[in-house]
């Protein structure tokens, strides 16, 4: 599962470290419909069922999302794994700012995120927690919540 702000990298990291192994689910996909937490769930079961592992790519700011993403996981044997993209305002109105005009959210939507936002951790249910950020040269430096960076082992 993915965590942070519109526009904080979290779809390019997935392309970059998970889009190999991982079915990316993200309700971006399907902007229309109506009852998008209810496809999201029925995508991320399906995949889950057929023994795929999966990638939750939307905003997921707090325990309210992470809590059936968590339980659905577990009702298949899954590991629940968060990535933790920690916020920099400034980074993804940048990065929004240079997504195409039907792509962008609109500032407010940002800050209502921020909001919500709360940094996931082992005790939320999670088997493993990474933090994410921007390596400064194009791509991500993963670290292991406890600390330690383990970029190697880990996506």
């Amino acid at each position: 599962m993915l965590v942070g702000l519109q526009a904080s990298g979290k779809t390019t990291f997935y392309r970059a470290r998970l889009a190999a192994t991982h079915v990316h689910v993200s309700k971006d996909h399907f902007p229309k419909a109506r009852r998008k937490q209810a496809r999201q769930m029925r995508l991320v079961a399906e995949a889950l069922e057929a023994g795929r592992d999966v990638a939750v790519d939307n905003t997921n700011p707090s325990p309210d999302e992470w809590a059936p993403l968590i339980e659905v996981a577990r009702r298949f044997g899954a590991r629940a794994v968060a990535y933790w993209f920690p916020p920099d305002v400034a980074l993804s109105m940048r990065r929004n700012a240079l997504r195409p005009p039907e792509m962008r959210v609109p500032d407010v939507g940002v800050y209502a995120t921020l909001k919500r936002l709360r940094r996931p951790g082992p005790g939320d249910g999670f088997d493993e927690v990474w933090t994410v950020r921007p390596d400064g040269r194009g791509g991500f430096a993963v670290a292991s919540m406890e600390g330690g960076a383990d970029a190697e082992r880990r996506p």
